[in-house]
């Protein structure tokens, strides 16, 4: 498999963790957003919606939106799952998970904070509130939660798709100096994901496209 991706992409970001815990072999094509690459004839030819991520399988098909790259990656390689096999645990992450992917990762986006920046012409530090604002909002309905795991992780015993979906909000957060005191289950959650295999590789940090400078 095939993924288009970009190192600072939140969506990107989580399908490279899910890759890494279903220890799927696949290649990295980088897309630079920020370059305008998503836009070019040649990537458009496999992704008409031109963003990232996408993942091409091995059939050649072409997948798009995160969610649903995961949902299928979920459904074609079970092992492990990264979702509860009780239904209703099940429905319950799921929305978790659609409250990062649709509440709080819309409104934070790349194409979101560039509008308010460059077509509204806010200071960088309304933008900065704007992005501060969301993340504290959508935080606050997933710390009670995250505080309740029982082994650290929501499968119990290893991460599921809670934390594929959390962790790269997290990694957001940071760069945007947000204060995460209030967070303290879901700070812990993040530094317990860091020491493992799946999620450091994924990290943006150690992308081929991460600018040398901020890859200390």
């Amino acid at each position: 498999m095939e993924l288009y991706s970009y190192f600072r992409s939140t969506a990107a970001y989580r399908v490279r963790i899910a890759l890494g815990l279903k220890e799927l072999e696949h290649e990295l094509t980088p897309v630079n957003l920020v370059m305008g690459q998503q836009r070019e004839q040649g990537f458009l030819a496999e992704n008409p919606q031109g963003l990232v991520p996408a993942l091409k399988l091995d059939s050649g098909e072409v997948l798009a939106q995160s969610s649903a790259i995961l949902e299928w990656l979920e459904e074609a390689h079970p092992n492990p799952p990264l979702y509860p096999q009780d239904l209703l645990a099940k429905t319950r992450m799921r929305a978790l998970c659609q409250h990062i992917a649709c509440d709080i990762h819309p409104l934070n986006n790349l194409r979101v904070l560039r509008y308010l920046g460059e077509t509204l012409d806010l200071e960088q530090s309304q933008v900065d509130n704007w992005y501060a604002h969301w993340i504290h909002r959508g935080f606050s309905a997933i710390e009670e939660t995250v505080a309740s795991f029982k082994a650290g992780f929501s499968m119990d015993g290893y991460p599921g798709m809670l934390e594929v979906f959390l962790i790269p909000q997290v990694y957001n957060a940071y760069r945007f100096k947000v204060d995460l005191s209030a967070f303290p289950h879901i700070v812990a959650l993040d530094q317990r994901c860091q020491t493992l295999a799946a999620f450091a590789t994924a990290h943006p940090i150690r992308q081929t496209d991460t600018p040398q400078e901020e890859r200390a």
